[in-house]
């Protein structure tokens, strides 16, 4: 049975073109703002938020084409979202930033030229270097979206970004298996956010190798990831983020994955994020 997450306080805020974006808060202390990655809501965050929000105010933003936030326009750029998290920095007066996958690229983003940020974690951040965000997926994702399939496009999506045992099982077995390992109403989110996630992929694929952009941090950032079905250049790759970035360290964690965050053990890792976050 899934533990019980405690409830969390719904607000929003009306962003400059007039959107209405909505927010989660939880916890008490400094304000910490978290940016969720593709195919996720702010409430899958609430495990993390809820272990946050022991040393701290926990705001998590849910970004336009997902949840119940506005949507996206269908000529997405990154700073829209990156607009939106200033926003929300602004009404909460939150210094702290926390990025998961994409959300840690539209963290990145917002932190450039930007002293009111003094913190920011980023948990397996969405930067591409060199291709590493594999984009050979994204024909025929879009081919079956058009035809109606979202299942299928999903498949194509995962069978190139996930783990080498999904990357090698054949399409129609992967398919097959699905209702096995994504219950229905995780299923449902991620479909109602297939074109979303198309778009923040283009996104990603833009911005390969801009890295050096983040030079204008100024911000003291923690560069996380997990050892577990990470792609081998991962490692390589945080070092030359983290290498462009004054104020920088990167720090891996065992036993978890992508999804250490949000899934795996959000405890744990906001256990080492609030030390982070807290530390003068």
């Amino acid at each position: 049975m899934a533990e019980a997450v405690p409830e969390q306080a719904h607000d929003s805020l009306i962003a400059a073109d007039g959107a209405r974006i909505p927010y989660l808060t939880v916890g008490q202390g400094p304000a910490v703002v978290v940016v969720p990655g593709a195919l996720s809501v702010a409430s899958g965050y609430g495990r993390f938020a809820v272990a946050l929000g022991e040393r701290f105010t926990v705001h998590t933003l849910e970004r336009r084409g997902h949840g119940d936030s506005a949507p996206q326009p269908p000529d997405y750029r990154i700073g829209i979202d990156v607009a939106d998290l200033r926003a929300l920095l602004d009404k909460t007066g939150a210094g702290l930033v926390v990025g998961h996958s994409y959300g840690g690229a539209v963290a990145l983003e917002a932190a450039r030229k930007n002293p009111g940020i003094s913190k920011l974690a980023v948990y397996e951040p969405g930067v591409s270097i060199d291709g590493s965000i594999p984009t050979d997926w994204m024909p025929a994702y879009e081919m079956f979206l058009n035809q109606g399939k979202p299942f299928d496009a999903f498949v194509e999506f995962v069978r190139s970004n996930g783990p080498d045992a999904v990357r090698r099982m054949p399409r129609w077995m992967f398919r097959r298996m699905m209702p096995m390992f994504m219950k229905a109403p995780e299923r449902d989110t991620v479909v109602g956010q297939l074109a979303e996630n198309l778009r923040e992929h283009r996104e990603l694929e833009r911005l390969d190798n801009s890295y050096s952009n983040y030079a204008e941090i100024t911000a003291d950032v923690l560069i996380l990831d997990g050892d577990k079905d990470r792609r081998p250049t991962t490692g390589a790759n945080h070092a030359r983020l983290a290498g462009v970035i004054p104020e920088s360290d990167v720090r891996t964690l065992p036993g978890l994955d992508h999804f250490g965050l949000d899934k795996g053990d959000p405890p744990r890792v906001a256990g080492v994020i609030g030390d982070f976050l807290a530390r003068s």
